[in-house]
C-alpha cells in the first residue's frame, strides 16, 4: 500500500488494522497523505460522490466496506465474490437507495453483461461460465492426496493472491462465480453451467432462446474489464491480436466430477437467496486457512465441506433470508467454529 499510494499520488488510505495503521501513519507523516483507521472517518472527508469505487477486497471483510462504498459513490465495480454471493439483496436495495450504478469486475460477470446489453434475461436458455481447471486438471487422481499448497496456488494461467487460487485448484471459484450470476443476472441456477476450457480465452457463452449463442473472448488479463468498465467501451486499450491458434483450439470439456467433486455443490444451492450461501462461503474459506497452513490435506476440503453443507443445524438456512451484516458475520463466525472441530485429529 505504501509503494502504490507513491506510484499513484494518493490522497486518502484506510488501514482498518490498528498495528498497520500506526507503521503507514509514521511513514507518511511528512507526506500529503491522509491516512485513516476506519473507514467511517474516511468517507467523513467526502461532501460529494465518489465517480468510482472498485471493491477487491477478498473474503467476507469486504462486505461491510463495500455497502459503505455504495453510499458515497456514483458507479461501483465490485470484484469481491463473498459480498454478492452472501448478500446480495442488501447490496441491490443499497444500490438502488443511494443511486449508484453496479457493474460485475470478475471476468466471468463482466463478460454476460456485456453479451447480454439490453436483451431481456427472459430470453436467455442457457449461461456457460469457463474454468482453467487450475493447475490440477491434467494432475494423477491417485496423487491428490499429495497435494502441497504451492502446487494449488501456482495457476497456470492467472497470476492470483493464495486464496482464490486454492479455489481455482479445488474449482470451488468455479461454483461461487455460478452462485454470481445467479444472483447478479436474477437467473434461475438450472440455466447455469461450468465448462473447462484451459486457454482461458473464451470466458462466458450465452445460449439465447431465439437460437443465437454469443460467446466474449479476450486475453488472461484482468486489465480488459477494468478498462472497458471505467471507460464505458469509448476508449482504446492496445492488447494482442486475436490468437487464431486458440481459436482454433477452444477445447472445452465437461468437468471431471471425480477430480473435482465440488460440483456437487450446486445440486445443494437453493433456488431463492438465503444464509445457506453465508454457510458455504464461511466453511470453504477456514478450510482453505487451514490448507495453506498445512493444518489439513488438500482433499480435506472438500470432505468436510461436504460434511458442513449436509449438516441440519446449517441446511435449514435454505429458507432463511438475508436480513442485515451483524446476522450474516455472526452466522459466518458460528461456521468456522464448527468446520475447524471437524479439523481436529
Amino acid at each position: 500500500m505504501l509503494n502504490q499510494s507513491k506510484k499513484f499520488n494518493v490522497k486518502n488510505l484506510v488501514i482498518t488494522d490498528s498495528k498497520k495503521f500506526l507503521i503507514v501513519k509514521k511513514k507518511l507523516s511528512k507526506k500529503k497523505i491522509n491516512v485513516f483507521n476506519n473507514f467511517s472517518s474516511f468517507y467523513l472527508k467526502f461532501n460529494e460522490k465518489i465517480d468510482y469505487t472498485m471493491c477487491a477486497i477478498t473474503g467476507i471483510e469486504g462486505l461491510d466496506p463495500t455497502l459503505q462504498s455504495i453510499k458515497f459513490s456514483r458507479n461501483i465495480g465490485i470484484a469481491n465474490k463473498e459480498s454478492i454471493i452472501c448478500a446480495w439483496n442488501l447490496i441491490k436495495k443499497s444500490l438502488k437507495k443511494y443511486n449508484c450504478k453496479f457493474t460485475p469486475i470478475d471476468s466471468e460477470h463482466f463478460s454476460i453483461n456485456e453479451l447480454i446489453n439490453r436483451s431481456s434475461n427472459k430470453m436467455i436458455e442457457e449461461v456457460i461460465i469457463t474454468a482453467s481447471g487450475g493447475p490440477f486438471l491434467n494432475y494423477p487422481l491417485n496423487k491428490f492426496k499429495k497435494i502441497k499448497p504451492y502446487q494449488a496456488t501456482n495457476h497456470p494461467k492467472w497470476k492470483m493472491g493464495k486464496k482464490i487460487s486454492t479455489d481455482s485448484a479445488t474449482l470451488m471459484n468455479k461454483i461461487f462465480e455460478l452462485i454470481e450470476a445467479k444472483k447478479i443476472f436474477n437467473l434461475n441456477i438450472n440455466q447455469l453451467k461450468i465448462l473447462i476450457h484451459p486457454n482461458s480465452y473464451v470466458h462466458a457463452i450465452i445460449k439465447f432462446k431465439n437460437g443465437l449463442s454469443k460467446i466474449l473472448i479476450h486475453d488472461t488479463n484482468m486489465n480488459i474489464p477494468i478498462f472497458n468498465w471505467l471507460y464505458n467501451n469509448n476508449k482504446k486499450l492496445t492488447t494482442k491480436k486475436i490468437d487464431l491458434k486458440l481459436l482454433n483450439d477452444l477445447n472445452f470439456s465437461n468437468v471431471n466430477i471425480k477430480k473435482f467433486p465440488s460440483i456437487n455443490l450446486i445440486k445443494k444451492i437453493p433456488f431463492s437467496d438465503s444464509l445457506f450461501e453465508t454457510v458455504i462461503v464461511s466453511a470453504n474459506d477456514e478450510l482453505v486457512k487451514l490448507f495453506l497452513k498445512n493444518k489439513i490435506p488438500f482433499l480435506k476440503i472438500w470432505d468436510v465441506l461436504n460434511k458442513i453443507t449436509n449438516l441440519k443445524q446449517f441446511t435449514d438456512y435454505k429458507k432463511k433470508y438475508p436480513q442485515n451484516i451483524s446476522q450474516i458475520l455472526g452466522l459466518s463466525e458460528t461456521v468456522r467454529l464448527k468446520t475447524k472441530s471437524f479439523c481436529i485429529d
